[in-house]
């Protein structure tokens, strides 16, 4: 095969693919736009959401222990009797009345409401790792889907170079220059490309599927890298930085940090059981009497309206609880132990996973350039190849191997990129870095 035709063989399903793509341009959406619709879509996020707002309301309840309640009561009751003598009795009474309370002393009071703020900030760190969570899924769904698009690309492309070199290799036997075995070779190779190109366009449809599902929508066109691709740089290259980041932002450690400080809490209400309450009261009330009496005391009926109003304070200081107190302080105690090695844990298992995470990335970034020299040597090994089936000096299944391995390459190559965007964004979730306008500087990766 001449060498100009190979290339144009190489290059003309990229050039299709690329022309698809700027033709779908207008209708495609960045990371940045599918994230907003997804933060109003997501299920699991949205769960966290409510879950977060809930938690406001219960801390808001707790306020409620330092303030002064007030009631109102009001009641009306109606007696008649009718003993055996000459003489009815028929009353009817009204009263109404304030009744307000105020809790003056009770040692439980501030470490509960403190136990509630410390909840709500708990709720609001899952609420961001939830965040956190929905950006990396729907970034690894996002470029999936071109990692699957560039896939069945040099599917495509690999099988239409393997169909020219089948139809050489049927010519060149025909006209007695080349054995059945090339066509026999070249025929495999081709049914082996049409396997992996119906593999490919299935798996494609799958990944799109899975990135519809993320923001409610169908037919979803995610934007590819711009041309030259420029892969997003580290903050830093040292990993302690980001361990030591980690062990002060990551929304886990804060959470076990504050569950530590619930537990400790916890310990303070128990204690306050053994302490004196004193509660204020006050009443201010009414009360309407009408008697109306028959028979021989009839002249003593009448009518009166009484007021009352009182002000109070009731100690109450336990004695003896039974030993409920004494074994609740205990309980709590061992519940502390217990907080402080679940944060111990989330320390470590933070800093190992920000470590992973961190090699991860570093090691994707040097394949990366591996793989772009491998796709220059792999080009200029099929320019050779070929040149070299054309004199004689090369058989048909090495031009079938070499085209095979530059198609291999530029899939590898993809997905590789695909690859360090993606973990580059979830080392920042394993250090608790990660934020929505993280997602800005991977939109300016994408094409316009």
């Amino acid at each position: 095969m001449p060498l100009v035709q190979a290339q144009r063989l190489i290059l003309q399903p990229l050039a299709l693919a690329a022309g698809l793509l700027l033709a779908g341009a207008a209708q495609a959406q960045s990371l940045q736009e599918l994230y907003d619709a997804a933060r109003g879509y997501d299920a699991t996020y949205l769960a966290f959401r409510n879950t977060a707002d809930a938690a406001a309301a219960r801390a808001a309840q707790a306020e409620a222990l330092l303030k002064p309640t007030l009631g109102l009561q009001a009641s009306g009751t109606q007696a008649y009797t009718d003993p055996a003598s000459s003489q009815s009795i028929n009353s009817r009474t009204l009263s109404a009345g304030l009744q307000g309370k105020y809790s003056v002393y009770n040692a439980a009071n501030v470490p509960t409401i403190d136990k509630a703020r410390r909840a709500l900030t708990i709720a609001q760190s899952d609420l961001e790792t939830a965040e956190q969570d929905l950006i990396v899924r729907l970034a690894t769904a996002y470029f999936d889907v071109l990692a699957a698009k560039d896939a069945l690309t040099t599917s495509q492309a690999n099988k239409k170079a393997i169909s020219e070199q089948l139809a050489s290799a049927k010519r060149n036997f025909e006209v007695g220059t080349a054995t059945i075995t090339d066509t026999r070779e070249a025929q495999a190779r081709y049914d082996l490309a049409t396997a992996q190109e119906l593999a490919a366009d299935n798996d494609l449809r799958v990944k799109r599927v899975t990135l519809d599902q993320f923001v409610g929508r169908v037919g979803v066109e995610p934007k590819g890298l711009a041309q030259p691709v420029a892969l997003p740089a580290l903050p830093s290259d040292q990993v302690e930085t980001w361990v030591s980041t980690a062990d002060e932002q990551h929304p886990g450690v804060r959470k076990a940090r504050l569950a530590l400080e619930i537990a400790q809490l916890d310990t303070e209400i128990a204690r306050a059981g053994q302490k004196p309450t004193l509660d204020a009261s006050a009443t201010l009330g009414a009360q309407n009497l009408h008697n109306n009496l028959s028979g021989a005391a009839a002249a003593g009926s009448g009518v009166g309206t009484a007021k009352n109003a009182s002000i109070g304070l009731t100690l109450t200081y336990p004695l003896y609880t039974g030993g409920l107190t004494q074994n609740r302080i205990k309980e709590t105690l061992v519940l502390e132990d217990k907080a402080r090695n679940d944060l111990d844990f989330a320390r470590r298992s933070v800093a190992e996973a920000t470590r992973r995470a961190f090699f991860g990335v570093q090691s994707l970034k040097a394949q990366v350039s591996a793989y772009e020299a491998a796709e220059s040597s792999t080009k200029l090994a099929l320019e050779a190849t070929q040149l070299g089936y054309k004199v004689g000096v090369r058989v048909n299944l090495d031009v079938l191997n070499a085209q095979t391995q530059l198609f291999t390459t530029q899939r590898d190559l993809a997905k590789a990129r695909y690859d360090v965007v993606v973990n580059s964004l979830k080392l920042r979730q394993a250090s608790g870095q990660l934020r929505a306008e993280d997602l800005s500087a991977v939109n300016t990766l994408l094409a316009r």
